[in-house]
């Protein structure tokens, strides 16, 4: 099996992963990670679009699994097999926002994660790191924010909404007056950027 990561938006496949999937005859993947392979993958192909993502562990040996993003940055990566990363929105994010890399840690705030990934949030900034923080439609800003506001410490706070897509959009705004999510496809950076 291969795990495939088709970047974060249109045009963030890498060169291995178009090749991979242009000689796949059998492939898994979300409506969305689809969509951004389409172009790439062969007529002849069988495609399934994944709605139970506890059995993936259980696909045949041949299959192309595709995933949003990079496989590794909350993606599906842990599932046993190859892995050929993509672009992810932490790298989109981290180059429109000219940050180095080496000074961003990940905070990953998806489902029932969502306090965990406040209290994290806190503990990366206090130790002065910048945070890229992937969150769900569900998680509520409000109360990071909330959090964050307590600190003294100079905070900025980019909202960074469909990265890689032509509607992207990011907004940079202080914790005075901090960003407010519009779209489902977010992310935070936050920080002393």
């Amino acid at each position: 099996m291969k795990i495939i990561g088709v970047g974060c938006g249109p045009g963030m496949l890498t060169e291995q992963a178009i090749l991979e999937i242009s000689r796949a005859s059998l492939i898994y993947g979300s409506d969305r990670a689809i969509e951004l392979a389409k172009f790439y993958i062969p007529p002849d192909c069988v495609v399934k679009t994944i709605d139970d993502f506890k059995n993936l562990d259980k696909l045949v040996k041949d299959a192309i699994i595709l995933s949003t993003g990079d496989p590794m940055l909350a993606g599906l990566g842990y599932l046993s097999g190859d892995v050929v990363p993509g672009i992810s929105s932490l790298q989109l994010a981290t180059a429109r926002l000219h940050i180095p890399l080496s000074r961003v840690s990940v905070v990953v705030a998806h489902g029932k994660g969502h306090k965990k990934g406040i209290e994290e949030t806190i503990e990366e900034i206090c130790r002065g790191k910048i945070v890229f923080l992937l969150a769900d439609p569900k998680f509520n800003v409000h109360d990071l924010y909330t959090q964050l506001e307590t600190l003294s410490r100079p905070i900025r706070i980019a909202l960074c909404e469909n990265l890689g897509y032509p509607e992207e959009h990011i907004q940079i705004q202080d914790i005075q007056s901090p960003p407010q999510p519009i779209e489902a496809l977010y992310s935070l950076v936050i920080g002393n950027f």
